[in-house]
């Protein structure tokens, strides 16, 4: 007999939902709604005057080599974040999930990154790698690597990238692990049985088994490295040297905070919004032809 919920109200189901709706639309869609608005517009950087000027600050910003520069940027960044912090997450979830000696304490080790800020990433990574200070920077410079990411836009935006996956890895952990801990013992003591070594019982069983959980990863990864890190880029670098690190979420802030252009910015956020939205379709249109369930 199959069970369900009986509501003695009809209006309760939409007092239970109204909440969630409330935040959905006051912190989502609104915002959203407000930004589209503000692109049309041409504004000074105290809302004295407005003029609607139609699509003129999309045609300025799509004028811009550089902001084509931020897109490739940023794909850049986005694919070499999220490939670096899946694949360091999964083979740490592959050894937490055997049986060792203090694997609790091996696990919460693990888990710990995931708690600290965006911004004390970047703080702890500018420590440790600082030309002058950082012990990092020390140990590079004796094996002979002139090591100034204040100077050096690719050793910049490498740091970027370790920083960013570096604080990314503990939460892709976590969801590797419930996934190898969920796959059935029998599959994987049946695929022993049948003679397959412990690297091709990983290939042929336990990777397709865990391709729902790679397969969010790799979405969730992929809006973190757009938006998310924004706060370690504005601690480490704050966008450069000349402007070797600024994706487009941080020439978002500069253009519309601090260069005080809001239409260009308001403009800049759609087209980010846009870009987002597409590529998350793609992944679910080909990416997920490829995940078993």
């Amino acid at each position: 007999m199959q069970k369900q919920s009986v509501f003695q109200s009809r209006l309760l189901p939409y007092a239970l939902v109204a909440p969630q709706l409330a935040v959905v639309l006051i912190f989502f869609y609104w915002p959203a709604a407000q930004a589209v608005l503000q692109s049309f517009l041409l504004q000074d950087a105290f809302g004295l005057s407005t003029t609607f000027v139609w699509f003129e600050n999309y045609r300025e910003l799509l004028s811009q080599p550089d902001y084509f520069a931020a897109i490739v940027r940023t794909f850049v960044f986005s694919i070499a974040i999220a490939g670096a912090s899946l694949s360091l997450a999964l083979l740490l979830a592959v050894m937490a999930d055997k049986p060792l000696r203090g694997g609790a304490l091996y696990r919460t080790l693990l888990i710990w990154p995931y708690a600290v800020a965006p911004p004390v990433v970047g703080v702890l990574w500018v420590f440790m790698l600082n030309p002058s200070l950082g012990i990092l920077a020390h140990g590079l410079r004796t094996i002979g690597i002139d090591w100034n990411p204040l100077l050096d836009g690719d050793q910049a935006a490498a740091l970027i990238i370790v920083a960013a996956a570096w604080k990314q890895i503990s939460y892709n952990f976590l969801f590797f692990l419930a996934g190898l801990q969920s796959i059935p013992k029998s599959v994987m003591e049946a695929a022993a049985i049948d003679g397959a070594r412990p690297v091709r019982r990983f290939w042929t069983v336990t990777f397709p088994l865990l391709s729902p959980t790679i397969f969010f990863l790799l979405v969730v990864n992929i809006v973190y490295a757009f938006f998310d890190t924004f706060g370690i880029i504005d601690t480490i670098t704050r966008g450069g040297p000349a402007k070797a690190t600024e994706t487009l979420v941080y020439k978002v802030y500069v253009d519309g905070l601090l260069g005080g252009n809001l239409g260009s910015s308001a403009a800049q956020s759609v087209v980010l919004m846009a870009i987002v939205i597409l590529l998350t379709a793609v992944q679910f249109r080909f990416v997920e032809r490829k995940v078993t369930y």
